[in-house]
């Protein structure tokens, strides 16, 4: 795959701002740690943003630049496992790899985290050219 000028238009869906907001300000302790540790003040050298809203649902963790979503807490979620395959279905075709980690793989192995998330974006970066 290559980078393309011409990517789909993802929609922003302002219907879930409240619910958006509400959930940066009450983070999960994982969603904090990752954030301190791993996204914040820029230790990636790519921006993301937290909880933003595309089309029907929050994504924890977005890059734009990297077409990049990250998911924690995905445990949670298997009792919804066939939305998270739609969506992720919907993403893959607007080229936005999502990739995901559990509570504990960031409570226990934050470093373990770091580094794949590191490897993860270099391979990104190749693939989209960039």
């Amino acid at each position: 795959m290559t980078y393309k000028q011409d990517l789909p238009y993802v929609p922003y869906n302002s219907a879930n701002k409240d619910y958006a907001r509400f959930n940066r300000n009450n983070p999960t302790k994982a969603e904090s740690l990752f954030w301190n540790y791993i996204l914040k003040w820029d230790k990636t050298w790519f921006r993301f943003v937290r909880q933003k809203t595309i089309l029907w649902f929050i994504a924890d963790f977005y890059c734009s630049k990297l077409l990049l979503v990250i998911e924690i807490d995905w445990w949670y979620h298997n009792e919804t496992w066939k939305d998270d395959k739609n969506r992720e279905m919907f993403m893959k075709d607007k080229w936005i790899k999502t990739i995901r980690f559990t509570n504990e793989e960031i409570e226990n192995n934050l470093e373990w985290v770091a580094q794949y998330l590191k490897k993860l974006i270099e391979n990104r970066k190749k693939e989209l050219g960039l």
